[in-house]
This record gives structure tokens, C-alpha cells and sequence, in this order.
């Protein structure tokens, strides 16, 4: 399948724009790259019209027929440069912002999924799928704990509606990846907490607090248990806190923390938790 018959699949599956931005960095280039090339076929135009209205033209040789053959080649070289780019951007419209490039010699495309948190770009996953007699994945890098057979099938998305595919696709590599910068970024700053437990998702957490008391009773442990049952997002649906003072997790002050917990990044939470003396 050529370049066209990709934007052909592509463009039969766009149903619908989704809310995952583009990035903008490179949509942007392609834009400006395109209207410069439009503005200088524009102006090759408007030469070569001038040359061909101008009455002393059957007067100038051979040499005014090669100045218009440069033209004419350099207008042709704009205008295929200008196609090629126009595809270009016109996939990357398609797909809802997700860089594409062919393979296999037009056979295949390859689709690269950016992940980010805070605004800072993390990893990259790449999709390579062959496009005929059917669209199927034939090499990826995801991880091995998304779903991602599931997500094809799902509704045929990967056969009839490969936007909602990769929509939701990379809305689940974003909260992996948020997830698991918030526990790298805790780690980083906050030694006094120790994670006992974390899966490969980093969908469960469970982290050891220690909680100050007034004197003479001492310090407390605090067991908090983080789940993250919707895995597109990066704050947690449930926290329970478990401690040998019994009394403790049925506090109005524990249950704020628990709120905390679930309404803040972990690692602002945390922080905000230690400024406040809640934990040391």
C-alpha cells in the first residue's frame, strides 16, 4: 500500500477529532514549512505568467526559453515538495497528533506515542502496523501490563476507528507514566517515607508514614495504601491508612489526610503533609 492508500485508511477512520493536543512543536514546523512553499509557488506563478504576457518575448532566444524551463522545474520541485508535506501534515491531523512515518516500502506505518507529566516529556512507545489485507499490529514496545489486544478489539477500534484506538491507548501510557514519576519524584525527595510495595502499573502503592505524637508517647508507623483503579489517571480513587494505635485512621486529621491523598500528585501531597507536621 502506497503513502496515499495510508492517508486512504487513515482518513476513512477519522470520524471524529479527539482531545489529546497534538504536539505542537512539530505540527506547528510542518504548518510554516508548508505556507513558505505556498507563498514561493505563488510568486514562481506569478513569474512564469509574466513571462508568458510579455510582447517582446518571441524576441529573447533561446535563452529566455531556459530561464522559463528553470522556472518551470524549480515550480514543479515546490509543488511535489509541497504535497509530500501536505500529507504529512494531513496524517498527523488524522491520527489526532500522534507522529507517523511508512515502513515496509509503503506496506506499514509506524505510530509513536508520546507520554508527559506536568509538561515534561517522558518515554515514547512505538506502534509499527501493516495496513493490508488488514490493520494489525506487528511490532510495539508497550508495556506488557496495558491491554493492548483488548484495546484493538475493542469495538474493532484498530479495524474501523484507529483514532479511538490510540486516544485511549495513549491516555493509559499518560497515567502509567504519571503514576510512576509521582513515586520516582517521592523517592527522590522524600527519604523519610519508605515504599514497601509497588506494582508494575503503579497502580498499587503501599508507603510507610511515621506520624509524630506529643510526648510521652512516641513516634507511630502509619501503613498507607494507595489504589488506582482507573489507569488512565494518576491520582489514586482510594487510601486507606492502617497503624497500632487503633484510634489513629478514624481522626478528622487522618481523614483530611486521606482526601489529600486522593486530590494531589503524591509527591506534592507528601510534601505538603511534612511542611504541615502531619508526618516527619
Amino acid at each position: 500500500m502506497s503513502t496515499q492508500g495510508i492517508l486512504c485508511l487513515l482518513e476513512s477512520q477519522a470520524t471524529r477529532q479527539h482531545e489529546r493536543p497534538p504536539q505542537q512543536s512539530g505540527l506547528e514546523k510542518l504548518r510554516a514549512t508548508v505556507h513558505a512553499l505556498v507563498i514561493q509557488r505563488d510568486q514562481l506563478k506569478a513569474n512564469k505568467e509574466l513571462g508568458s504576457g510579455d510582447p517582446g518575448r518571441s524576441t529573447r532566444g533561446e535563452g529566455a526559453e531556459g530561464s522559463e524551463g528553470s522556472a518551470n522545474s524549480q515550480l514543479l520541485q515546490l509543488m511535489a515538495r509541497h504535497a509530500q508535506l501536505t500529507d504529512r501534515l494531513h496524517a498527523h491531523h488524522l491520527i489526532g497528533g500522534y507522529d507517523i512515518i511508512e515502513t515496509r516500502q509503503g506496506k506499514g506505518a509506524c505510530v509513536s506515542v508520546a507520554t508527559s507529566y506536568e509538561g515534561v516529556y517522558l518515554e515514547r512507545y512505538r506502534l509499527e502496523m501493516v495496513v493490508a489485507p488488514a490493520v494489525q499490529i506487528v511490532r510495539h514496545d508497550v508495556p506488557v501490563f496495558v491491554p493492548l489486544a483488548r484495546l484493538a478489539e475493542k469495538d474493532g477500534a484498530l479495524q474501523h476507528h484507529l483514532t479511538d484506538f490510540l486516544g485511549e491507548l495513549g491516555r493509559l501510557l499518560d497515567g502509567y507514566a504519571g503514576r510512576r514519576q509521582q513515586l520516582r519524584l517521592l523517592k527522590e525527595q522524600h527519604g523519610s517515607v519508605t515504599v514497601m510495595e509497588s506494582n508494575a502499573p503503579c497502580s498499587l502503592l503501599v508507603l510507610t508514614l511515621t506520624a509524630p505524637r506529643t510526648p510521652p508517647l512516641g513516634d507511630v508507623a502509619v501503613l498507607c495504601t494507595l489504589h488506582y483503579s482507573d489507569h488512565t489517571r494518576c491520582l489514586p480513587e482510594e487510601v486507606t491508612v492502617q497503624s497500632d494505635d487503633g484510634k489513629l485512621p478514624e481522626t478528622a486529621q487522618w481523614k483530611g489526610i486521606c482526601t489529600l491523598l486522593k486530590q494531589t500528585p503524591l509527591h506534592k501531597a507528601v510534601a505538603t503533609l511534612i511542611q504541615r507536621g502531619d508526618i516527619k
